[in-house]
């Protein structure tokens, strides 16, 4: 049985020539529909932000904006640190480091809510994990609670000096964003 195949003619390839311009519009009408869902340049800068830290001395504490909240930098002492390290992961209500650089399940020591030869630098989200308030603790007049750490004023949750929650009704230690040091005194978050 024999096939006749009819050769293309002029409405075969205006039907051809039709669809192709009818989905490259299509294609051309959606790009900036599509375009517009990306983020724009200045949510794109803000996604990380670089920190000086030359200016901070030895027990003082700064706060910088990043992604809209607030990121608490401070330098501790050795005391600090000291007691940060002396509490046994049992003492704490919330066991885990919350360290957005380190697994889900690390225990919350101090070495793991802070980077390896730079422990004297603490870095965290300054928004309480019970309702989203700001601690007080930041500057050298605020209460800093039972633990010398930071305080919620608006429900009493005590952090201790590694922001670890260790009384209140916060229910998670405060967050660790992710970081680098860029040089011995200036980091990279996010």
């Amino acid at each position: 049985m024999a096939i006749d195949a009819e050769e293309p003619d002029r409405r075969d390839f205006l039907v051809l020539a039709a669809g192709a311009f009818v989905a490259v519009g299509g294609a051309m009408t959606l790009w900036p529909f599509i375009q517009q869902m990306n983020p724009d340049a200045g949510a794109q800068a803000l996604a990380s932000i670089e920190v000086d830290l030359a200016p901070v001395k030895e027990g003082q504490a700064i706060t910088v904006l990043w992604r809209g909240k607030p990121v608490f930098i401070r330098h501790r002492t050795p005391e600090e640190i000291a007691t940060a390290k002396a509490v046994p992961i049992t003492d704490l209500i919330d066991e885990f480091a919350r360290n957005d650089a380190l697994p889900e399940d690390t225990p919350a020591t101090d070495p793991n809510r802070t980077k390896g030869g730079h422990e004297n630098w603490l870095i965290m989200v300054g928004i309480c994990t019970h309702l989203g308030c700001i601690p007080k603790g930041q500057s050298l007049g605020d209460a800093k609670g039972d633990f010398g750490g930071w305080l919620c004023p608006c429900h009493g949750s005590h952090y201790d000096t590694a922001g670890r929650i260790r009384k209140g009704p916060a229910p998670r230690n405060l967050e660790v964003p992710v970081y680098n040091f860029v040089n011995d005194t200036k980091i990279k978050i996010g």
